[in-house]
């Protein structure tokens, strides 16, 4: 071991003593809550469970078991309630500890002048330089990206907006005792309001009452923005624009100077935007209506315009500056005197009288959005409602960006830049970057619905008696041949389905939204279950009929009546458009997205897109969107479908197969990954997912969703958020300018080999769920997917469809009910029989193994993330929910299966990695898991309890209570379980 390994080891036990030190002093205060509130009599029996539960996991004691199993038979009423609750807060308290461990170390690491980490900005510079990239390759990459995180309404844990108000104050707390030096009367200070946090929390309802509502989910979704993004986005922009300024300089000749966000020349566009399906995600759902997304944009708005007007006020305050001192420029005189503020003792103060009347106008703005779409009768939005003092709301974001500018083009005249650069620069990019919408949010739909509300329309109108009876060629033709006329389908005098009526007025009311809060407030629709030619064109025709896609002949009378209104020829002047609608081409307003799903979607979306885009008309629609095609992934129901082995390579081999089509047509590809917060629905590593894509994949452009209860643990703090999107944009760069981008071809062995483990691996997953006799009742019985159905964690149902098939089942159940019972099996299985069968027919083969673990970045990242989750799976664990299968041969005979799979699958996982056990090379989470077991098993054996008495004849509201509440401990303890 040389010395700086040495001096890291000893650096890591000293980090880790801190962070047992927290756990221990919060685990102690929770007691001490515990002694004081329910008595010791319940402490002791908490106490005396965590202790069996740590024999049976170790020793697989039979002793322990039967102790254990009497100790929680006898569990009753408010014994048992304050039991589970005991454990599910010890482990949000060691939560809360580890993250502001990992922020400390990481803060650490800056003041010790460490080499910056994986994710690092700063990390990836050398690796650019030294393959010949210079920072103006830099700069011209964050000039023509496009990055969106996507949050999306699939909570996999039960948290209330209360319990997260407690987790934050602990965090402070936290993060005061770590960066202080307190004295004696501070620290008892801290402790005694750590300790009034833990009581609040032990006293906080854990659970909501109620299932969620949409609205309510959107309201979580703009808390985000409220304590993260809306101040740490800004934030990182000046980051990267100082970083970048730097390399620059020290490369001889930037474009500004290294300070951060100084001067137009350092300025980067507005390339990372946050996205959002809440709202606007009707697949499933159907609260998701039209009602439901103006709803969303009204709250969205009223949020935004909140924090507006609380940043122009903070600056009417920060921005004394008088003008008998230094004159000001004439247009922020100008400004200042359309403000209305006549008080004589601001005269003199032009900045403070320029944002009072800012932050009048974004006042105005506010009460104009609060009107429901159809309250505005057609009146433009200077004329709708007005603040009290008369100022007229503004019509859009690039008009409150203009008199922001104003104010901040005036400080720089006056030598002020620091102040240009600083509270008003921050809030100029967050106006860039949010507009007056927010989050930008995704329409999403099933091609079934879209295809039965496309089938009402031709049917209705005279078209097609019979749509969905036509074969795909013919339907292609006829869709076609509807979107090449500006005649629409719809008529106001005709009768339709409800279905039909509540789609068309989705994509009406998306129109409406557009013109009130902008274009970017509505980008993109997707289709998911996307699986033809017909289904792109069919979601094409939905648009045509809402306004939202314009045929040439419409396009080209539009535009020339927009030129004869403005005086000007109607053959312009060509400048920032193609020649398609120079020439009156065909206008397409949303990007159309198909949602490539199950494995074999994946394996033919290539051909889909050929198809596609050698349709002229789909082609000219392309061009009027700038030739840029969005596909989206999913990485949940494949590997639903086919298998976490079968998904991985089928998803790689799907990107290739789409660059190389797309490149073909000349079109520009964005990719869409569908990842979840598990490993069995795409989760883990951002940064090693992007970095791993296939060569050439990624070109600056992406968007990645962010589910469950991962935003929290990414975002729910300012540090933790500014740091994860960092970590995306650094891993995008990477992947777009660094390894990924010129890369040579896959090894052909290497990808020879991954095809046949892929199938090998795709036949016994599909034995086991699909063909096996009686698994979805073993499914079923054997895991709480039912209990987690009724749980209020969500507003859509748990499956698309009625039903008991795994086919209609969301994968967000699916693989939450498998972490819960600890087996994780969307996360394993299947690898070890696909190995070990290659192995026979390849005695040498292992070698060739081991090489494709050292030197291919998309294994690498496929067997970290299974390594991870076998970690957190126990078999022990697992046959005791095995046993809530009646039928005996059932259950023997799937979960002998099923553990035969686990270990073959832990033995050769091993070999690959070259370890003795798992998680060997990454201590930490080695750490951290062995920390939490101790109160996560209990939280198992109590559900199992639990899971037998409800299912048996004690229904009562208390038992299905602290149901609920294991299955929410739980996923405080996993963290990464749906």
């Amino acid at each position: 071991m040389t010395a700086m390994d040495e001096h890291e080891r000893s650096h890591g036990e000293r980090a880790h003593q801190a962070l047992r030190e927290d756990v221990r002093m919060l685990g102690k205060m929770l007691g001490d809550v515990l002694q004081a509130q329910e008595g010791m009599q319940t402490f002791g029996i908490v106490e005396d469970i965590r202790q069996l539960a740590v024999r049976f996991a170790r020793d697989a004691d039979g002793e322990a078991r039967a102790r254990l199993d009497a100790l929680l038979n006898g569990l009753e009423g408010a014994a048992l309630q304050t039991v589970v609750r005991a454990y599910s807060y010890f482990l949000l308290l060691s939560n809360i500890a580890e993250d502001q461990h990992q922020i400390d170390l990481s803060r650490q690491a800056e003041m010790r002048g460490d080499p910056p980490g994986e994710g690092n900005l700063q990390a990836e510079w050398p690796r650019l330089a030294e393959r010949g990239l210079s920072p103006t390759d830099v700069r011209s990459f964050f000039e023509h990206a496009l990055i969106a995180p996507v949050l999306t309404a699939h909570p996999t844990e039960v948290k209330r907006r209360s319990i997260l108000e407690c987790e934050r104050n602990i965090a402070h707390l936290l993060r005061v005792r770590a960066r202080q030096t307190l004295t004696p009367e501070e620290a008892e200070e801290n402790r005694a309001e750590l300790a009034r946090n833990v009581l609040t929390l032990w006293h906080t309802r854990m659970l909501r009452p109620t299932k969620l509502a949409v609205t309510d989910e959107v309201k979580n979704g703009i808390s985000h923005f409220q304590d993260t993004f809306f101040s740490e986005l800004p934030r990182m922009y000046r980051r990267i624009e100082h970083w970048l300024a730097t390399i620059e300089q020290q490369d001889g000749g930037a474009p500004g100077d290294a300070k951060a966000g100084a001067g137009d020349g350092a300025r980067l566009p507005a390339f990372m935007q946050i996205g959002s399906w809440i709202g606007g995600d009707r697949d499933g759902n159907p609260f998701v209506t039209a009602e439901v997304l103006d709803e969303t944009f009204r709250l969205q708005s009223a949020a935004l315009l909140r924090l507006y007007e609380r940043e122009c006020y903070a600056l009417n305050i920060a921005l004394p500056l008088s003008t008998s001192l230094r004159a000001a420029t004439p247009g922020l005189l100008a400004l200042a005197e359309r403000s209305g503020d006549t008080s004589p003792h601001r005269e003199d103060e032009p900045y403070r009288r320029a944002l009072i009347g800012i932050e009048a106008r974004v006042r105005a703005t506010a009460l104009a959005h609060a009107e429901r779409v159809g309250e505005t009768g057609g009146r433009p939005a200077a004329e709708r409602s007005r603040a009290a003092d008369g100022a007229a709301p503004y019509p859009d974001a690039a008009a409150l960006r203009a008199d922001l500018v104003c104010v901040a083009d005036s400080l720089r005249q006056q030598g002020c830049d620091d102040l240009a650069n600083g509270r008003l620069g921050d809030l100029i990019r967050a106006v860039e970057v949010f507009g007056l919408h927010l989050a930008t949010i995704d329409l999403r739909q099933n091609a079934e619905v879209h295809e039965a509300t496309v089938a009402e329309l031709l049917a209705r109108a005279g078209r097609a008696d019979d749509y969905a009876a036509l074969p795909e060629d013919a339907r292609v033709a006829l869709l076609t041949e509807e979107l090449a006329t500006p005649r629409p389908l719809w008529s106001p005098y005709l009768d339709y389905s409800a279905q039909t009526q509540g789609e068309l007025r989705i994509f009406f009311t998306a129109r409406w939204l557009r013109e009130r809060f902008g274009e970017a407030a509505i980008r993109h629709a997707i289709i998911s279950k996307s699986t033809s030619v017909s289904d792109m064109l069919e979601l094409a025709l939905l648009l045509k009929e809402a306004g939202l896609l314009l045929p040439a002949e419409a396009a080209h009378a539009t535009r020339t009546g927009a030129a004869a209104n403005a005086g000007e020829s109607s053959e312009g002047d060509g400048s920032g458009e193609s020649g398609d609608l120079r020439a009156g081409g065909p206008r397409l307003a949303l990007d159309i997205v198909p949602l490539f799903e199950t494995i074999d979607d994946l394996r033919h979306a290539g051909q889909v897109m050929e198809a596609l885009f050698s349709l002229p008309l789909y082609r000219a629609l392309l061009r009027s969107t700038g030739d840029r095609q969005e596909v989206m992934l999913g990485y949940s129901d494949s590997n639903k479908d086919g298998g976490f082995l079968t998904s991985g390579w089928e998803l790689y081999q799907a990107e290739k197969d789409l660059i190389a089509v797309c490149a073909r047509h000349g079109v520009g590809l964005r990719l869409f990954h569908g990842r979840g917060g598990s490993v069995g629905r795409g989760g883990g590593s951002s940064y090693q997912a992007i970095v791993a894509q296939p060569a050439r994949t990624v070109d600056g452009q992406i968007r990645i969703t962010e589910q469950g209860e991962v935003i929290a643990s990414k975002y729910a703090t300012a540090y933790m958020g500014r740091r994860n999107l960092e970590t995306i944009v650094a891993a995008t760069l990477r992947a777009s300018l660094g390894d990924g981008r010129d890369a040579p071809a896959d090894e052909p062995r290497y990808c020879e080999v991954m095809a046949e483990l892929s199938e090998l691996a795709y036949r016994a997953y599909r034995e086991l769920v699909y063909e096996t006799p009686g698994f979805v009742a073993y499914f079923r019985e054997s895991t709480p997917l039912a209990e987690i159905a009724d749980l209020n964690i969500g507003s859509r149902p748990a499956a698309r469809k009625p039903g008991v098939r795994i086919d209609d089942l969301r994968a967000i159940p699916w693989v939450f009910s498998w972490s819960q019972c600890r087996l994780m099996l969307p996360g394993w299985y299947g690898f070890g029989t696909a190995l070990e069968r290659w192995l026979t027919a390849n005695p040498d083969g292992m070698a060739t193994l081991h090489a494709m673990n050292r030197e291919w970045p998309f294994l690498q990242m496929l067997l970290g993330n299974m390594e991870m989750v076998m970690s957190k799976s126990d078999l022990g664990i697992a046959s005791r929910y095995a046993e809530l299968v009646e039928d005996v041969e059932l259950r023997e005979r799937i979960f002998g299966t099923i553990r035969d799979e686990w270990q073959r699958t832990h033995r050769l996982l091993l070999a690959v990695l070259e370890q003795d056990a798992l998680l060997a090379t990454k201590p930490a989470l080695r750490r951290s898991l062995r920390q939490r077991l101790p109160y996560m098993d209990p939280l198992n054996h109590l559900q199992v309890e639990l899971l037998r008495r409800y299912r048996s004849d004690d229904r009562t509201a208390e038992t299905q209570r602290a149901i609920y509440q294991t299955i929410n401990g739980l996923a405080q303890g996993l963290r990464n379980s749906g």
